[in-house]
């Protein structure tokens, strides 16, 4: 009951803390004989990085991969796959004002509750430093999608502030520090995100992630619905506290007529005139894209005085110091990618487990 694992045949298992000597993790599940190296996981892991612009935290961590087994002479063996990530920029002495007092937003309170004990260095176990290994694990997850499977994200909502879906441009994520679609809105984040910086101040985002070429079958009717598995690893990621697969609560506004994906035939194939359902139906992959989307918070470190208690009961004032993100979910693009990849991973895994020999019936389920 530890909770510190997620997956079924593709299993991941996450340990450490933000300010301890190390974090790591280990899959398990991986089939043998996939080509991987550290060079296979390290870009992603680039991607989610800390410190690569003033508009993410400055604490430095390369975040250098190291795997410890379960690779042979370049190979998966299909053995546990264990990973290594030194924590190497550690400030922990910015925390010791809060080692008796309980930051709002934050997790300390109910850690103190669950466990009577919590490490206030940074935030500990709750930390977003836990997410590098679950984007090292999305790399291997990736792995074994393999190149058919493509997943992408990006953040189409900072703060108040939406893109204009018309400038949607895939190409323009990695020009610029926020991930985003739209090179206008881009533009104009820079200089709403600039002040919130400032005033030492956060907020929150939404990133929408994409899967092509996710095969028709996956998923269970009930109880393991491939979107409860995306909408459940999605929240467990720091700060997330909504999760929309399609067009999510936008549907509720919708008629049956509107949110019907109608279907035809075009050579031979079941093409959908939509996709409201985000690729979804029934809880089983239904061959289009899978989109989701997860609401991150503002990030609850900021340096505004704001009112709470300590340990001993009393009322305190709490500023928090410290370097940290103004808007925590920039690098959680990444991270969403990584834990659609493992959810989509685990998935294949046990298609092939249950139905090996599916047939795909005289039509082709496929855009």
């Amino acid at each position: 009951m530890s909770h510190n694992s997620f997956g079924h045949l593709f299993r991941v298992t996450s340990w450490g803390e933000s300010h301890g000597p190390a974090i790591g993790g280990v899959v398990d599940g991986c089939p043998p004989r996939l080509a991987l190296t550290e060079a296979d996981i390290q870009p992603w892991l680039d991607r989610r990085r800390p410190g690569q612009s003033r508009f993410t935290t400055q604490r430095q961590e390369p975040d250098q991969v190291r795997i410890l087994s379960g690779v042979f002479e370049g190979q998966t063996t299909g053995t546990p796959i264990a990973l290594h990530i030194d924590n190497v920029d550690q400030r922990s002495r910015d925390y010791g004002e809060i080692a008796t007092r309980f930051r709002p937003g934050h997790a300390d309170i109910a850690y103190e509750w669950k466990y009577g004990i919590r490490d206030y260095r940074g935030g500990g176990r709750s930390s977003a430093r836990e997410t590098a290994i679950r984007v090292a694990a999305g790399a291997i997850a990736r792995k074994v999608l393999g190149d058919g499977v493509r997943i992408r994200g990006a953040l189409v909502q900072l703060g108040p502030h939406q893109i204009d879906r018309a400038n949607w441009d895939w190409a323009a994520v990695d020009d610029n520090p926020f991930f985003c679609p739209d090179p206008v809105a881009a533009v104009q984040w820079d200089d709403y995100l600039s002040g919130i910086r400032k005033a030492g101040s956060s907020c929150g985002a939404v990133i929408e992630l994409v899967a092509d070429g996710v095969p028709p079958g996956l998923g269970a009717p009930i109880y393991g619905k491939l979107d409860a598995d995306i909408a459940g690893a999605l929240m467990s990621i720091n700060a997330v506290k909504g999760v929309e697969i399609g067009d999510g609560f936008a549907v509720a506004a919708l008629t049956g007529e509107e949110n019907a994906d109608e279907m035809h035939m075009q050579g031979g194939r079941v093409l959908f005139g939509a996709n409201h359902a985000g690729g979804i139906l029934g809880g089983i992959s239904t061959s289009q894209p899978i989109i989701a989307r997860f609401a991150v918070k503002p990030t609850s470190s900021i340096l505004s005085p704001r009112a709470s208690v300590d340990r001993a009961g009393q009322e305190v004032e709490v500023v928090t110091k410290g370097r940290h993100d103004p808007c925590v979910g920039i690098r959680a693009v990444p991270v969403g990618e990584a834990m659609l990849a493992c959810v989509l991973a685990d998935h294949v895994l046990r298609h092939r487990a249950q139905n090996p020999d599916a047939p795909s019936g005289p039509i082709l389920p496929r855009n």
